[in-house]
C-alpha cells in the first residue's frame, strides 16, 4: 500500500512538514480558517451559555419520566438485596465485595468491582432514609444530563478545537439517544453514568497537561488525568480504556501525526537499532534530526548522518521524549490498574453460564468468530436505529451463527463499513477532517473493547447500558458525516429539516423507552417483540405475575421458558415453588430434583426440595436435602428457618429452638423465625422463656405487631391480663386490619369477665373479615356466657 501522507504543524514540540502555502496569507485569515472548520455545517453557532442549556434540557426532558419509576431487573439484586446500602452495613464492606453484594472470593461473584457506584447507592439510601426509587432515579437523570453538557467540551476536543457547531449537534444527539434509556431510567445503569463522567474529566485533564511545557504543572495534569481514569474504573471497568483514547488523541490530535507516518517512524527506528555501530557510538534508536532523503550522500559526512539518510529520515526535526514520556506515564498507569483489579478479583476470572453468554461457549472457532461479528454488527444497529430495544439479550434471543444462512449478510456489511471508515482515515491526506474521523472511530472502538469477548469472556450477549460511552463516537461520526454532505449537498434546508426530525424521532423513542423502564410487567412484556426466543424474558413476565399474585400467568410463562431452554434451573425452581402452593408437590419434587441436578450447589433449590419432601412426609430426605443447602450456602437463615419447622413437625422441640435461633443469629430481622420461637416455647408450657424471646425480639423489632402478638397471648395464658392488654392493642394500633387481633383481644377481655368489652371486639374482628370462623365462636360463647349469667339472675 502506497499512501500519501501529509503532515501539519503540531503541538508541544513535535513538528511535522507543512502542507505548502503562500507566505501572503496573513496570520489573521489562517486563524479565521482554523476557526470555520465547521462553517459548511448549515447551522448558527450558538453562544456556548445556551448551549450548554439547550443540551441538559434535552437530556432531561428525554428522561425526566423515569422519575416516577420503580426499581426494576437488575435493581432488585443491586439495590433491594444488596446489604452494602444500609447504613448498619460497615462501610468497609464496599471494598471486598462486588456490585451485587457478594464477597469477591465466592465462587458466584461475578468479580463487578464498583465500590464507587454502591457507595452513591448508599449515599442515596441515607439521603432518603430507605429504599425510595425517586431519590435513585433523580439522580441518574442529573448524572445524565450533565454527562451531556460536559459532552460539549469532549467532542470539540475530539475535532481539534474551534469546532462548536458539530460539538453542540453532536452532544445533542447523545442527550436525546434511546440506546441510553437503560442506563438512565434504570437504576443499576448508575455504574454506566458515574464512569462515563469520570472518563470525560479524565480525558480533559489530560487535554489539558498537553498545553504545558514538560514540567511540575504537565506531570501534576497527567496525575490528576490518571486519578479520573482510577475513579471511572472503580465506578466501572470501562473506565480505564480512556488510556487509550488519551493515546490516540496525544498522536493524531495533538502530534498531527497521520497513522502511516507513525508506522514509517517505528520502521525507521526499527531499522536503524539493527545498525552495527562502529566503537564508541551508543546503540540506542537515535534522534531523528532534519535531513533530506532525496539529497545524495556527500563525501566527508559523519558515519551516522549517512546512515541516517541510507535508511530514510523526515523533513523536520522530531522530537519524541515528552511523547514518550506520557505514552509511558499512561501505559504504567494502565498496568498498575489492570495489577490492582486482578489482585482484588482474587487472581481469578468470573464463572459464566452458558446461558448468559452462548457464543462464548461455542466449541468451533468460526462458529464464535461468526456470532460475535454478527453480535457486533447488531449493536451498531442499536446505536443507528434504536427499535429494537430489550432488557435482557440473552438464553436464545440470538441464535449462534453456525452455517451460511442471511444473517451473514449483516455481518459482511458490517465489516465492509469499518474497513471502508478505517481505510479512508488511512487514505486521505492529513488533515481535520482525517484527524476528526479517527477520533471517532477511537471513540466508538476502545471503549467498547472489554465487550466484544476478544481479552476475556463477559456475562451478557448484548448490554445496552454498555453502548452510553461508545455512543460518543457514534454521535460523533454522524456529524461528521453530516458535515461531509453539507460541503457537497447544496440544499441546506433539506439538512437542517432532516437532523431535526431524526432528533425528535429519536428523542420521542427515548421517552417511550424510558417510560417503559418504570414497572416491571411493561418492560418483561416489550421484550417479547424484540426477543420472543428468550426464555428469560418469558421467565421474568412469570416471576413478576407471580408476585403479583397471577399464578395462572406465572405458570404458564414459566413452563414456556422452560420449554425454550428446557435445562433454566431458576425456572424449575420457581414454577415448583408455585406447584407446591396449590399441592401439586409430585411434580414440584420432580422439578427440584432435575434443577439440583443439573446444578448440584443451587442451595435455593435444595431448600425447597427439603420444604416439598417434607409436605410429603419424607423426613429423613427433607432434613438430607436442608442440610445439603446449608453446606452451599453456610449463611441461609430461611433454610434454618424451615428446618426448625421440620423439626417442630417431630416434636424435636431443641432441634426446633436451635434451628430457629441460627436464623435469628443470621437475620435478626427474621420476623416468623422469632415467632415461631415465641409460639412453640408458650406451646409446650416455657411461659418464662417464651416471654424472654419475646421482649429480645422486640428489642430489634419493637414495630413489629406480631410479636406484640404472640407475647400478649402468651401473658394473657398466665392470667396477666393487664401486660397482655397493654400488648394486644399495640399490636392492633400498628395494624388495624388484622381480624385475628381484635378476636384474641376480645378473647383476653372474655376471660376477664368484661364482656362489653369483648362483644366490641369481636364485631369489629367480624367487621373486618366476616367469615372469620374464630370470631363468630367466640361471640357465641359470649352470648351464652351472658344468657348463663341472666338466668341465675
Amino acid at each position: 500500500m502506497n499512501l500519501k501522507v501529509w503532515s501539519e504543524a503540531s503541538l508541544n514540540g513535535i513538528t511535522k512538514n507543512l502542507r505548502p502555502h503562500h507566505s501572503s496569507v496573513s496570520g489573521k485569515q489562517r486563524k479565521l480558517n482554523k476557526r470555520s472548520w465547521d462553517s459548511d455545517i448549515p447551522f448558527p453557532r450558538v453562544p456556548t451559555s445556551l448551549s450548554v442549556i439547550l443540551v441538559g434540557t434535552a437530556a432531561v426532558v428525554c428522561y425526566i419520566n423515569s422519575l416516577d419509576g420503580g426499581f426494576v431487573f437488575d435493581d432488585s439484586e443491586a439495590i433491594i438485596n444488596n446489604e452494602d446500602l444500609k447504613p448498619e452495613t460497615p462501610i468497609s464492606n464496599l471494598l471486598y465485595n462486588d456490585f451485587w453484594g457478594t464477597r469477591l472470593t465466592h465462587n458466584a461473584s461475578h468479580k463487578s468491582y464498583r465500590p464507587l457506584t454502591v457507595l452513591s447507592f448508599r449515599w442515596n439510601y441515607w439521603l432518603a432514609g430507605g429504599l425510595h426509587p425517586r431519590g435513585f432515579h433523580l439522580m441518574n437523570v442529573a448524572l445524565h444530563a450533565i454527562v451531556s453538557m460536559l459532552s460539549l467540551a469532549i467532542f470539540n476536543l475530539l475535532l481539534g478545537g474551534a469546532s462548536h457547531r458539530s460539538a453542540l449537534l453532536a452532544s445533542v444527539l447523545f442527550a436525546v439517544h434511546p440506546i441510553h434509556a437503560e442506563a438512565v431510567a434504570g437504576v443499576v445503569g448508575r455504574a454506566d453514568l458515574l464512569c462515563t463522567l469520570f472518563y470525560f474529566l479524565g480525558f480533559i485533564a489530560y487535554c489539558n497537561s498537553l498545553h504545558f511545557d514538560w514540567g511540575i504543572y504537565q506531570a501534576a495534569m497527567l496525575l490528576l488525568s490518571m486519578v479520573f481514569c482510577a475513579t471511572a474504573m472503580f465506578c466501572k471497568e470501562q473506565g480505564i480504556t480512556v488510556i487509550g483514547l488519551c493515546s490516540v488523541y496525544d498522536v493524531i490530535v495533538n502530534g498531527k501525526q497521520h497513522p502511516i507516518r507513525i508506522l514509517r517512524l517505528l520502521q525507521q527506528c526499527f531499522i536503524l537499532r539493527k545498525i552495527s555501530w562502529p566503537p564508541g557510538h551508543s546503540e540506542q534508536c537515535p534522534m531523528i534530526t532534519p535531513s533530506n532523503c532525496d539529497t545524495p550522500v556527500v563525501q566527508n559526512r559523519s558515519w551516522v548522518e549517512t546512515n541516517k539518510q541510507k535508511h530514510g529520515c523526515v523533513s523536520k526535526e522530531l522530537h519524541l521524549r515528552p511523547l514518550l514520556f506520557r505514552h509511558m506515564v499512561l501505559l504504567l498507569s494502565g498496568l498498575v490498574l489492570l495489577f490492582v483489579r486482578w489482585r482484588i478479583m482474587a487472581s481469578s476470572a468470573p464463572t459464566f453460564q452458558r446461558v448468559d453468554n452462548p457464543a462464548s461457549f461455542a466449541d468451533s472457532i468460526l462458529t464464535r468468530v461468526l456470532s460475535y461479528s454478527y453480535i457486533y454488527a447488531l449493536n451498531g444497529w442499536l446505536l443507528l436505529c434504536p427499535e429494537w430495544l430489550c432488557f435482557d439479550w440473552s438464553m436464545g434471543c440470538i441464535p449462534l451463527v453456525e452455517s451460511l444462512e442471511p444473517r451473514l449478510l449483516a455481518v459482511g456489511l458490517f465489516w465492509m463499513t469499518f474497513i471502508a471508515l478505517l481505510w479512508k482515515s488511512l487514505s486521505i491526506p492529513s488533515g481535520k477532517g482525517q484527524r476528526s474521523l479517527i477520533m471517532c472511530l477511537a471513540a466508538l472502538v476502545i471503549p467498547f473493547l472489554p465487550a466484544t469477548n476478544v481479552f476475556f469472556r463477559v456475562g451478557f450477549v448484548i448490554a445496552e447500558r454498555v453502548l452510553y460511552l461508545p455512543s460518543v463516537g457514534f454521535c460523533l461520526l454522524v456529524i461528521v458525516g453530516l458535515r461531509k454532505l453539507a460541503m457537497f449537498h447544496g440544499s441546506h434546508r433539506a439538512i437542517q429539516i432532516g437532523y431535526t426530525y431524526v432528533v425528535l424521532l429519536l428523542g420521542i423513542r427515548a421517552v417511550c423507552r424510558s417510560a417503559e423502564w418504570r414497572t416491571e410487567a411493561v418492560l418483561f412484556h416489550s421484550g417479547l417483540s424484540v426477543c420472543p426466543l428468550n426464555a428469560k424474558v418469558h421467565y421474568n413476565i412469570a416471576k413478576n405475575a407471580g408476585d403479583a399474585g397471577n399464578r395462572t400467568l406465572a405458570i404458564f410463562e414459566y413452563r414456556e421458558a422452560l420449554r425454550l431452554h428446557s435445562e433454566y434451573d431458576q425456572a424449575m425452581n420457581n414454577l415448583a415453588n408455585i406447584l407446591k402452593d396449590e399441592g401439586k408437590l409430585h411434580e414440584a419434587e420432580r422439578l427440584l430434583r432435575k434443577a439440583v441436578q443439573l446444578r448440584p450447589d443451587f442451595a435455593a433449590a435444595w431448600m425447597n426440595l427439603g420444604i416439598v419432601l417434607a409436605g410429603l412426609k419424607h423426613h429423613s430426605e427433607a432434613e438430607t436435602s436442608y442440610f445439603t443447602a446449608l453446606a452451599y450456602r453456610k449463611k441461609y437463615p430461611d433454610c434454618y428457618y424451615n428446618l426448625g419447622n421440620l423439626y417442630l413437625e417431630q416434636q424435636r422441640y431443641g432441634d426446633a429452638y436451635r434451628a430457629w435461633r441460627n436464623a435469628t443469629a443470621l437475620k435478626p430481622t427474621h420476623v416468623v423465625a422469632w415467632s415461631n420461637l415465641i409460639i412453640m416455647l408458650d406451646s409446650i408450657g416455657q411461659m418464662d422463656r417464651a416471654e424472654s424471646i419475646a421482649q429480645e425480639a422486640l428489642t430489634i423489632l419493637p414495630q413489629e405487631p406480631s410479636l406484640h402478638f404472640n407475647l400478649a397471648n402468651a401473658l394473657g395464658k398466665t392470667g396477666r391480663f393487664v401486660e397482655a392488654e397493654k400488648h394486644f392493642i399495640e399490636a392492633i394500633t400498628l395494624d388495624r386490619k388484622n381480624a385475628v387481633y381484635y378476636t384474641n383481644l376480645g378473647v383476653l377481655y372474655h376471660r376477664w369477665k368484661k364482656y362489653d368489652k369483648a362483644e366490641r371486639l369481636y364485631q369489629q374482628a367480624l367487621e373486618l373479615n366476616p367469615h372469620l370462623q374464630s370470631a363468630k365462636d367466640n361471640m357465641a360463647l359470649l352470648q351464652k356466657a351472658r344468657n348463663r349469667i341472666a338466668n341465675q339472675q
